[in-house]
């Protein structure tokens, strides 16, 4: 009989095998309230890498970190009509506390627009305050009526930035800075993931935004998620908190402000775009643990040398573990790092000892093969650049073969609906193509240039619409 799969392969319930390998990969649970989760620690490992370059992209902008509170007066919700309007579906509203009804219920935060308005209306006096740049690291909870672990939660961990600017100009950059420099080359150099950098439309921008720039991701299945957005949020926010400088021509003028956003959703995004039917495989430049190295049996020369190899590679700078669980059967334990994804597991056992040699595994491109113990050190830093090069050339691949380019609102609905993506010109699309599509749950997830860059307009002669159904 045959050996029952450890994941449902992809190719026969695609969801199934993303519960399956979240459950199994030890990434995250259920949480007790419907739409909750818990992240277990390797997941979290993963969460922690991606904020440790993230944070360096942020601060190398000049941006500080700052922390808000979590509740919100709901009266501040009111201030910004498209805002409220926006997220009025989402919140979660909390009216009692001490055991007493509050004078004013309390908004448990969606996002911080208005809360951190409220601090710069009183920290921005004049144009030498300017630029005011502030992110923070926190939660934030959107009510989530089809949750799925990691895509769509009742809470989930960000980042958010907030800035204020002297100029319309400066802020349009600044928020176009964020958008290619922080959050585009993150995702291509560390996540290995080729993402679209496009624009918005009306109807999918951010609530209380003028511009909404995205980066999409094709995952594996076909679909897009939205992986990261910078928004210029003109002068609305700052006419509802009267957000006011003096500038040097001694007039009293409105910010413009700016918030960008990236969340624990990538990790889903890592999982679908990357995942093979054998779990994980996790860029060698964002793995919490680049190499394993496992010893095949309890023999105390082959542990000696396993820990021995381990001390070598991390002076080499890579980030090892040594497996020397020996009580627990080797086969388990390769299987588990599999589905972890670990980038390059290392396989020592007594004939590999006796030829001087360790079976080196390749998780990204799969393989094995002996490798002399001598020449690992050396050896393992290029291979990982190897096989982040290549997981990046495979997304690209995937992306470009499954992208069809239409000239009919009824051909991009079949290439949505087939699996992959479109391209219709926008003038042959608009807002009531735009309508149209939505009656089969596909959307525009960007406007692009001709060229592939981001327009300045969204109304730009030549604009394309990327269509797809998605996360």
């Amino acid at each position: 009989m045959a050996k029952a799969p450890v994941l449902t392969p992809r190719a026969v319930d695609f969801p199934r095998w993303y519960q399956d390998l979240i459950a199994k990969a030890e990434l995250a649970d259920n949480g007790p309230v419907r739409g909750t989760m818990v992240i277990r620690p390797y997941g979290y490992g993963l969460w922690e890498r991606m904020q440790a370059e993230m944070d360096a992209r942020i601060k190398a902008t000049g941006t500080q970190n700052a922390y808000f509170p979590l509740l919100i007066p709901q009266s501040y919700l009111t201030k910004e009509a498209d805002h409220v309007e926006g997220f009025a579906p989402e919140l979660a509203v909390v009216t009692h506390g001490g055991g007493k009804e509050l004078e004013e219920p309390a908004v448990v935060r969606p996002t911080s627009e208005m809360i951190v308005n409220a601090s710069f209306s009183k920290w921005v006096q004049s144009y030498r305050d300017l630029p005011l740049l502030i992110n923070q690291w926190a939660n934030v909870v959107r009510w989530e009526l089809r949750p799925r672990l990691f895509l769509r939660t009742s809470e989930f961990l960000w980042q958010e930035g907030h800035t204020a600017h002297a100029t319309y100009e400066e802020a349009r950059d600044f928020a176009a800075h964020i958008h290619r420099r922080v959050y585009e080359d993150f995702m291509r150099n560390v996540l290995a993931m080729d993402v679209v950098p496009g624009r918005k439309t009306v109807k999918e921008r951010f609530a209380g935004a003028v511009n909404t720039l995205t980066l999409e991701g094709m995952m594996g299945d076909g679909k897009a998620l939205q992986m990261a957005t910078s928004h210029e949020l003109g002068q609305n926010f700052a006419k509802a908190f009267h957000t006011r400088f003096l500038s040097k021509e001694g007039r009293q003028e409105l910010v413009w402000q700016t918030s960008w956003g990236s969340t624990t959703r990538m990790i889903g995004a890592l999982v679908m775009m990357h995942g093979d039917d054998g779990g994980l495989r996790v860029p060698p430049r964002l793995a919490q643990i680049q190499a394993v190295v496992l010893a095949i049996k309890d023999d105390e020369p082959v542990l000696a040398k396993v820990r021995e190899l381990g001390d070598r590679l991390e002076a080499a700078g890579v980030r090892v573990h040594v497996d020397d669980r020996t009580d627990t059967p080797f086969g388990r334990r390769a299987v588990d790092w599999e589905l972890k994804g670990v980038p390059v597991p290392i396989e020592i056992g007594p004939r590999d000892l006796e030829n001087g040699t360790a079976m080196l595994a390749r998780r990204i491109p799969g393989g094995k093969e002996p490798v002399s113990l001598d020449a690992l050190p050396e050896l393992l830093p290029k291979v990982l650049e190897e096989d982040q090069a290549l997981l990046l050339g495979q997304s690209r691949e995937r992306r470009e073969s499954r992208t069809a380019e239409v000239s009919t609102i009824e051909e991009a609905v079949e290439a949505a609906t087939a699996g992959g993506w479109a391209r219709i010109p926008w003038s042959v699309l608009g807002e009531e193509g735009e309508a149209e599509l939505a009656d089969h749950a596909v959307t525009v997830r960007c406007l692009v240039a001709e060229d592939g860059s981001v327009p300045d307009d969204g109304d730009a002669p030549g604009n394309v619409a990327v269509v797809a159904r998605a996360y």
